[in-house]
């Protein structure tokens, strides 16, 4: 595999140039049209001599190792480690953002750490990392940076997850999720008011995004849904959210309510209180969801993943430590033998709830 030399502009995909000499960029619903030196609304996708380039790649604003968990990712090799990073910008403008310092960025602002994809992928494998982790400010931004990082994962047998929006549109979709054994997704809200008015973007193209990860891949895949006070956290809005993805997606998709708290531009909504995520839950589950799980507040109820069939409780958290793990070899329930939906080791992980920043050479 040929090592990326580092760069301040790295060639581009998915865009095309116009009759006038702009360049449109084709990675997401919102369509950059770009004039020479320009950069679209992530700010870190600019034309470049009549040329879409990214003007990231191969900088980061930092690694830390992970819990899984943590993603969350409460299906995929629970207890094990993630080899994180992120880069600068995003294709949404989320009043509520919680990473506001990295996704609303200028790329010099942050970014400080290089390093080539084969550096992270062995730095991965020399600490005992399951996986890479991209996330922090949406991947899809930097989509090549990833792609590329993903290829030098699997040659050296290093999984890799996505953290994202799913903002895309069809075409990049399919190109970047090829490279992807597990995503989370975040959606954002129920409504195609919320997505205009707090995160100056659409509904749609993350249902189809959804939609195209379970029935079209084998990408092992959950969604978030960050609840925030008298925005999104209704009953018939949570409850609408949770039929779509039983109907559209399946009962066994893990869906995980979080907690808001007050960040960026939405400094005067309080906390969401862990009843509103207990509530959610209650809902979700009696939508027919299996597996509906509560994260940023204390809840081992709502970290813990029932076997749907007998109802033992088949793994236990209490944060990110696992307490019990009930799931044979097989990745079934060792009580009744139903197949828990997901990806298990033998044995849990026990990396726990450490977070470990780390140095990587380039």
């Amino acid at each position: 595999m040929t090592t990326h030399a580092e760069s301040e502009s790295h060639p581009g995909r998915w865009w095309h140039r116009l009759d006038d000499g702009r360049v449109r960029c084709d990675l997401c619903p919102r369509d950059c049209t770009l004039h020479e030196g320009q950069r679209g609304m992530c700010f870190v996708r600019k034309d470049e001599g009549g040329q879409m380039v990214l003007t990231t790649y191969g900088r980061s604003s930092g690694f830390c190792i992970d819990p899984i968990e943590k993603k969350p990712l409460n299906h995929f090799f629970p207890g094990s480690s993630v080899l994180s990073f992120g880069t600068a910008g995003c294709n949404l403008a989320c009043k509520f953002c919680q990473n506001w310092d990295i996704s609303k960025s200028r790329e010099d602002d942050r970014l400080q750490s290089r390093a080539s994809p084969e550096a992270i992928a062995r730095t991965a494998l020399e600490n005992g990392c399951h996986s890479v982790a991209f996330t922090y400010n949406d991947p899809v931004i930097f989509a090549e940076y990833a792609m590329d990082t993903a290829d030098a994962c699997h040659a050296l047998g290093v999984r890799t997850v996505a953290v994202t929006a799913g903002y895309m549109r069809d075409a990049a979709r399919r190109d970047f999720y090829a490279k992807i054994d597990a995503a989370n997704v975040d959606l954002k809200g129920f409504t195609e008011s919320f997505y205009r008015e707090l995160c100056a973007g659409h509904l749609q193209p993350v249902l189809d995004t959804l939609r195209y990860l379970v029935r079209e891949t084998n990408v092992w895949t959950e969604i978030t849904t960050l609840l925030i006070s008298g925005r999104n956290d209704s009953d018939e809005e949570v409850r609408a959210l949770s039929r779509w993805v039983h109907d559209e997606l399946g009962a066994a998709v893990p869906l995980h309510f979080t907690a808001f708290h007050p960040d960026y531009r939405m400094l005067e909504v309080p906390p969401t209180p862990a009843s509103t995520l207990r509530r959610a839950r209650a809902i979700a589950r009696a939508e027919g969801l299996l597996f509906v799980y509560t994260g940023n507040v204390h809840d081992p109820e709502g970290g813990t993943t029932h076997c749907p069939a007998c109802g033992t409780p088949v793994i236990e958290r209490d944060w990110y430590d696992i307490l019990a793990y009930r799931i044979d070899p097989a990745g079934k329930c060792s009580s009744c033998g139903h197949a828990i939906s997901g990806h298990f080791d033998r044995e849990a992980g026990r990396f726990g709830r450490r977070r470990v920043p780390i140095m990587i050479s380039p």
